[in-house]
């Protein structure tokens, strides 16, 4: 199993109309083959001091994979074709990391 965080920087103001676009699509990815969690997540505020927040104008992806493979299908799948169309004018640019269990 891997565990991917994407990072998905957004253009001012922009970050209602990309969680639409992103939640509409989020049953096609849990359905693919190799997906485990998929659950898109914003900052909340806290009193913990060493919590660092990413910002309003970003959307980050916890995300676990069977595999490496399934991630890289996943990039390729025709929804997530659809998804990045639809959404390329409201975002600013997209990070991932992969990890695994330590």
């Amino acid at each position: 199993m891997i565990h991917v965080i994407a990072t998905v920087r957004l253009k001012p103001g922009c970050r209602d109309k990309y969680l639409e676009i992103l939640k509409s699509n989020v049953s096609n990815v849990k359905a693919e083959a190799g997906c485990l969690v998929y659950a898109p997540t914003i900052d909340m505020e806290t009193d913990i001091e060493i919590h660092k927040k990413a910002g309003d104008e970003a959307v980050s992806i916890v995300e676990a994979w069977e595999s490496v493979e399934a991630l890289k299908a996943h990039f390729q799948a025709p929804h997530m074709l659809s998804y990045r169309e639809k959404a390329k004018d409201l975002i600013e640019s997209v990070s991932i990391r992969v990890l695994q269990p330590a």
